[in-house]
């Protein structure tokens, strides 16, 4: 079930919101030199690494680490990409990666593929087994501000507590969160 919601979820996402991604895009490439998409090595389920697209938010060149992992990070961050990050807009190219089975609509919010420590507490925790999501129940409780032990924390009580009304949950406040710029660093 779970599966057939994420394939309708990506599809009617992708139709829906196919032209602002496409101007999203041009702005993007209008803004600054490069790609309009950066392509994000990540672990997926079963820690198999996945290639996940995301808006390029960041400067050409830089470092493939976690944002929080910079010296400084405003000095990567693009402007028009600290807008698309505060909105979530920059996650919208994965509703991709949901439909050809690499993400979920929701689950653990997949992790760098050099984040080891977060890695390693979420097989620990048996979170490895989950799909990733495109938004999750940690992603909604505090999003850049946790830190690593309570994002795992959270991602395995969404494992006990996944149903299709949970998710349905996790979406709606994930709007709510995207619209607020909550809980976003860089």
């Amino acid at each position: 079930m779970k599966r057939a919601l994420d394939i309708a979820g990506g599809l009617v996402g992708l139709v829906v919101l196919g032209l602002p991604m496409l101007a999203i895009a041009l702005a993007v490439r209008l803004e600054s030199r490069g790609p309009s998409l950066h392509w994000s090595r990540r672990v997926g389920r079963n820690n198999r690494i996945f290639r996940m697209p995301k808006f390029r938010t960041m400067r050409t060149g830089a470092p493939d680490v976690a944002t929080h992992l910079l010296a400084d990070p405003a000095a990567w961050v693009t402007p028009l990409g600290r807008t698309l990050r505060r909105a979530s807009l920059d996650e919208l190219p994965q509703l991709w990666s949901v439909l050809v089975g690499d993400m979920s609509l929701v689950g653990p919010r997949p992790a760098l593929f050099n984040q080891d420590d977060l890695v390693a507490l979420r097989t620990e925790a048996g979170v490895d087994a989950l799909r990733p999501g495109l938004t999750g129940w940690a992603q909604i409780n505090g999003r850049d501000e946790l830190p690593i032990p309570e994002k795992v924390r959270l991602d395995r009580e969404y494992a006990e507590r996944m149903s299709v009304g949970f998710d349905l949950r996790i979406i709606a406040a994930t709007a709510v969160a995207a619209l607020s710029g909550r809980g976003v660093r860089h």
